[in-house]
């Protein structure tokens, strides 16, 4: 399915991502776990073509995604489709509008400047909403909601494209712990009942491995572990984060010391 070689992203000297290189032979719930600068955002970008690499190979059930241009570009996006740490939802527009807006791709410009939607669209829609249990704010604007609404929002708007495959970027970051077990809960369904491959980039160690199949550990761009969840210990953490991390600050968020119980 997804094959990444030998990717590099270079900003000036600095090497965002750093001979990148894994594979997804069928569809899992991939977490990717570092520090802020690890390169798990960049990466993503670069799957999403948001982001051009400088160099390596990134292709996807054999089709070359770094070398897409225009509409070729464009499809590969709704195939790949991104959710976002703020949501990028539009928040004086309704919510249906908002899911609606996944279709942006396979809509004509006239359509499009004027929010002209199919009705087996808006049904779909409304049917994705309901999936996500928020189909009763269907006709609110999405500036209404909470951030955990808002996050599912932005799923079901990726939905709408009906991707192959979802990226998340830190999609539980801003969110309190209630609402950020909704939104991973959702994202984990959409994989077990869809068999689609979802891509997550994660803050907290303990939700990489209560949620995924597969952890892959960043530092300074570098992959520095691949494996399950099982085998993200302590030691491995370290070696994400660094050895002299004291883990204060991931603590707080992680429940790190569940970690430091079950490997002391």
């Amino acid at each position: 399915m997804l094959s990444v070689i030998g990717l590099n992203k270079l900003f000036g000297q600095n090497k965002a991502v750093d001979d990148l290189t894994f594979q997804v032979d069928r569809p899992q719930f991939v977490g990717i776990i570092g520090r802020s600068g690890a390169g798990k955002s960049t990466f993503l970008r670069m799957v999403n073509r948001l982001t051009d690499s400088t160099s390596g190979s990134l292709t996807f059930e054999g089709r070359d995604i770094l070398g897409l241009t225009g509409a070729a570009k464009r499809a590969w996006q709704s195939d790949c489709a991104m959710i976002f740490q703020q949501f990028n939802l539009v928040p004086r527009m309704d919510v249906v509008s908002n899911v609606l807006h996944g279709t942006l791709n396979q809509r004509s410009t006239l359509a499009t400047m004027f929010n002209m939607f199919p009705k087996d669209d808006i049904y779909r829609a409304i049917d994705i909403l309901e999936r996500l249990g928020i189909a009763e704010n269907a006709s609110k604007r999405a500036e209404a909601l909470s951030g955990g609404q808002q996050q599912r929002v932005a799923i079901a708007r990726a939905l709408m494209q009906n991707p192959k495959m979802i990226l998340a970027d830190e999609p539980i970051a801003s969110l309190d712990p209630m609402n950020a077990q909704i939104v991973m809960d959702a994202l984990r369904r959409i994989h077990d009942e869809d068999g689609r491959t979802v891509i997550a980039n994660l803050h907290t160690l303990d939700t990489a491995r209560r949620y995924c199949d597969r952890i892959i550990g960043m530092r300074d761009g570098r992959k520095v572990f691949d494996g399950t969840p099982a085998q993200l210990t302590l030691g491995v953490a370290r070696d994400i984060y660094g050895a002299e991390a004291d883990f204060t600050e991931e603590a707080t968020s992680t429940n790190l010391s569940v970690l430091k119980k079950e490997y002391a």
